[in-house]
């Protein structure tokens, strides 16, 4: 089953100020939706506050340490591992094909080494900010495909939405 971190990055690897998205893409907002739709959607417990509500047609699940954290219609894990075992048993019963990881910086930390694909979108500027995206080693993923996107109506900037794919370990290492 497909891990897949989805994010917004800026050029300089920003993804949020202030427990906040740093710009406004309502055209990426319709992306995330349609690419999430149906399927778990795994997330820290700052990236959940910031949104503020389950997300509506996706099993929400927030992954906290805090053991006293609850909030209505979602799923809460202690640690992203626990999170992504309630996930794919929630992917298995909707037969949904992927799991979604979407943030923030620490939960995208700890998921790089278990995503399959990500799916990015690049906004086109750089943005002053306290969390960032982990580095993509190009000896771990391969670019497959990117959507250039001109800036639209309630959009701060334009952007380029990127899919990249892991390497098989055998390629990435030089082995058979």
């Amino acid at each position: 089953m497909d891990i897949i971190l989805v994010a917004a990055i800026a050029e300089n690897g920003v993804i949020g100020r202030g427990n906040a998205l740093p710009w406004r893409l309502k055209s990426d907002m319709a992306h995330f939706r349609a690419l999430t739709m149906g399927k778990p959607v795994v997330m820290g417990r700052k990236t959940y506050q910031s949104i503020g509500k389950p997300l509506s047609g996706r099993t929400t699940i927030v992954v906290s340490r805090d053991r006293s954290f609850a909030a209505p219609g979602v799923l809460v894990a202690p640690s992203l591992g626990a999170g992504l075992t309630a996930a794919r048993g929630d992917a298995l019963r909707r037969g949904a094909a992927a799991i979604i990881v979407a943030g923030g910086a620490e939960i995208y930390g700890q998921a790089m080494a278990c995503a399959t694909r990500l799916a990015l979108t690049q906004v086109h500027m750089d943005a002053a900010g306290d969390a960032c995206f982990p580095p993509i080693d190009p000896l771990l993923w391969r670019e497959m495909t990117r959507t250039e996107h001109a800036a639209g109506p309630g959009d701060d900037a334009a952007f380029a939405v990127v899919y990249y794919d892991r390497i098989a370990t055998a390629q990435a290492t030089g082995g058979d």
